[in-house]
């Protein structure tokens, strides 16, 4: 799987800690070999993300992606999740 990024999705993964980086590079890396591995809990999403899916990098972190086609994935949103589910 191919993976891309929007601007906000690199303003947003700036602000994140040294630690958090390096396990948001482990998972999108993993992600990019096997989009369905079971410990990122893949999954599609409602409003206000509908047609977007969900990975955790974390317990509470997530990235927000969509399918741009059937070999590329945009990744939107990273944050916890009380951030990006307000």
């Amino acid at each position: 799987m191919n993976v891309v990024f929007h601007k906000r999705f690199d303003k947003m993964a700036a602000k994140l800690s040294p630690k958090l980086k390096d396990q948001m590079v482990q998972r999108i890396s993993l992600f990019s070999k096997d989009p369905l591995h079971p410990s990122l809990r893949n999954h599609a999403l409602n409003t206000p993300y509908k047609g977007s899916y969900s990975i955790n990098i974390t317990g509470n972190y997530r990235a927000i992606y969509y399918l741009v086609d059937d070999q590329t994935a945009l990744f939107t949103h990273i944050g916890t999740h009380s951030q990006l589910y307000r």
